[in-house]
């Protein structure tokens, strides 16, 4: 008996709910409204080169920063392979912002850029040229001129169809610059390349200064680089690589010649409070024993490695994973492509040097410093999302001896 006064009670119950659920999906046809959350899908977006697996938890959100923000004289772009990956359309993206720049153009355009691969910034230069502004570019030999001969490539071609002149370093060394000059007014660097690549797979970055007294520093390496002269044996300028913009103090250093590391050290060595980093390749000893030294002296260390280059010998994430610093790999599909440190949350180092040696004794090379707190907070917002998409280091990776 009583089983049957169960049974007739759970069937009543299942009637009342059934009757519950038909009243909230009428509510829910005509109104739009889902209460309960019953008829609505909820979608978690996959990342791109991420591959949805059925049955998974969905991945962990990652924090939505801008990609792009700006001042009356700064400019701060990062590249966004998650949301803007599509070469076809390039709105909103890097590329988008060097060509205004290049169609605002009226005097000249001075470039040593590294790689190079798009095709509507081939365009854009060529309406440049075509409306008498100077255009010069520098480039690698190997990566730039002889890479224009090869599949999806060939804009170097274009631009010297129409005669624009373009010269590269013709040694086994990189010209690894990327770095652009508007009209003796406006620095555009960063670790970009302009190619599909950098714009729409890496973790990249761009800083623009509006400031003709930082213009020139840049020009005089660029004439440098024009008439012939590369690597360690370039004229250093180093006591003349300092301006203030706008109450802000900023430093240029150029490779070879200025033996960058020796300048950026000290920065590392002051630290107080924070130190976080994102290298494509940091290799450099020295670099290591610094951070390290901050770290055991209560310094916030963080920072995240490009996964293919950390995992050799030479990578200095297997010392500092082993000193218990917070270090991980990049998450990327493609390559983390930054060079950036961020000090005490207010001094940004960023360019297109890599922390090793070939890059500070070999390569043509700039670094820009930058202290400014407002652009620090961005680079900050871009290393948490960076860092919120990076992995943790495999246990057993590195033997690290107690």
């Amino acid at each position: 008996m009583a089983a049957s006064r169960k049974k007739s009670k759970q069937s009543q119950v299942t009637t009342i709910l059934l009757v519950g659920v038909i009243i909230l999906g009428g509510y829910y046809m005509f109104t739009g409204n889902d209460p309960l959350g019953l008829f609505t899908e909820v979608v978690t977006p996959t990342p791109a080169g991420q591959i949805e697996t059925p049955l998974a938890l969905p991945p962990t959100p990652v924090p939505q920063v801008d990609t792009a923000a700006k001042s009356d004289w700064w400019e701060v772009y990062f590249a966004d392979w998650q949301n803007k990956n599509d070469p076809d359309n390039y709105a909103g993206t890097i590329e988008e912002e060097i060509i205004k720049k290049i169609d605002a153009a009226q005097e000249s355009i001075h470039i040593a850029s590294f790689e190079f691969d798009l095709t509507p910034v081939a365009d854009a230069l060529i309406r440049a040229h075509d409306r008498g502004v100077d255009i010069r570019w520098v480039t690698d030999d190997e990566h730039g001129l002889e890479a224009d001969e090869e599949p999806g490539h060939g804009q170097f071609e274009m631009l010297e169809d129409e005669g624009i002149e373009i010269r590269d370093d013709q040694r086994g060394a990189l010209m690894h610059n990327k770095f652009w000059i508007f009209d003796r007014e406006i620095v555009w660097t960063g670790s970009t390349n302009i190619t599909k690549n950098g714009i729409f797979k890496q973790d990249n970055n761009v800083i623009v200064i509006h400031s003709p007294a930082l213009a020139e520093i840049y020009e005089r390496e660029f004439d440098e680089m024009w008439n012939g002269e590369f690597g360690p044996r370039s004229t250093s300028t180093i006591e003349d690589q300092s301006v203030t913009v706008h109450g802000t103090d900023i430093h240029v250093l150029f490779s070879a010649e200025d033996e960058a590391m020796d300048y950026i050290l000290p920065y590392l060595a002051n630290a107080e409070s924070s130190i976080r980093f994102m290298a494509f390749s940091f290799t450099y000893d020295n670099m290591e024993d610094v951070i390290t030294d901050r770290f055991e002296n209560g310094v916030d260390v963080a920072g995240v490695f490009e996964k293919v280059g950390s995992s050799t010998v030479y990578s200095e994430l297997g010392d500092m994973y082993c000193s218990k610093m917070k270090v991980r790999r990049d998450g990327n599909g493609g390559f983390l492509h930054h060079k950036v440190v961020i000090v005490d949350e207010r001094i940004v180092i960023t360019g297109s040097l890599n922390f090793s040696d070939n890059a500070n004794d070999s390569n043509d090379e700039n670094v820009i410093i930058v202290d400014n707190a407002d652009i620090a907070k961005l680079y900050l917002e871009e290393f948490e999302r960076v860092w919120e998409v990076a992995n943790d280091v495999e246990p057993g990776k590195f033997d690290c001896e107690e």
